[in-house]
């Protein structure tokens, strides 16, 4: 991804989320969009967040949340490794010290690609190039290609449409994804750099 950045870009560091090579209060925020549950150690992860910046901001997915039809009917492995990885989002807040949850809908036509994004378009979860391009999927490997053969199935005889055909009607959906932000100290305002 780096080298596929414009020239003229912003500098780029690579660095593991536990270690910043950053002054402390370097930055007026610091943001991690659905990568917390890759850390090694994601409360040394929030805490560098906390160091390096006054602000902290922290999009995931909440293991508490039942999952959607994907990962509860065809792909329970997803669930079950996204509940043992993602941190629990009142233990994320905390850690942050303290912060606001707030319910991040996914739109019906979401173009992101990241796991949860083609909720309602499934044959999209049967393409190989949306597959490669999420990360739940290459996390799984192999091992999800059985319940990828069901959905398929589904779809092609209808049983899909039955059982979650309401979800095409709906322009945005609760899947689960949380905004957590923390509460910074009361000083000068945010600046955009």
């Amino acid at each position: 991804m780096i080298a596929q950045r414009p020239p003229g870009a912003a500098r780029a560091v690579q660095a593991s989320a536990e270690a910043l090579p950053f002054a402390d209060g370097a930055f007026d925020a610091a943001l991690a969009v659905l990568t917390v549950h890759h850390w090694g150690d994601w409360r040394r992860g929030v805490a560098e967040m906390r160091r390096v910046a006054r602000r902290a901001v922290v999009l995931t997915w909440d293991p508490a949340f039942g999952g959607f039809w994907l990962t509860r009917d065809y792909l329970p492995e997803v669930l079950a490794a996204d509940r043992r990885d993602f941190p629990p989002t009142g233990a994320l807040a905390e850690a942050l010290g303290g912060a606001d949850v707030q319910t991040v809908p996914v739109p019906h036509d979401c173009v992101d690609g990241f796991g949860s994004a083609y909720w309602r378009r499934p044959e999209a979860y049967l393409d190989p190039d949306v597959r490669a391009a999420t990360s739940m999927f290459a996390r799984a490997g192999s091992a999800l290609e059985p319940g990828l053969a069901r959905l398929a199935a589904d779809l092609a005889s209808g049983a899909w449409h039955e059982r979650h055909g309401h979800v095409l009607a709906l322009d945005e959906a609760d899947l689960g994804f949380r905004l957590v932000a923390n509460r910074p100290a009361p000083s000068t305002p945010l600046r955009l750099v």
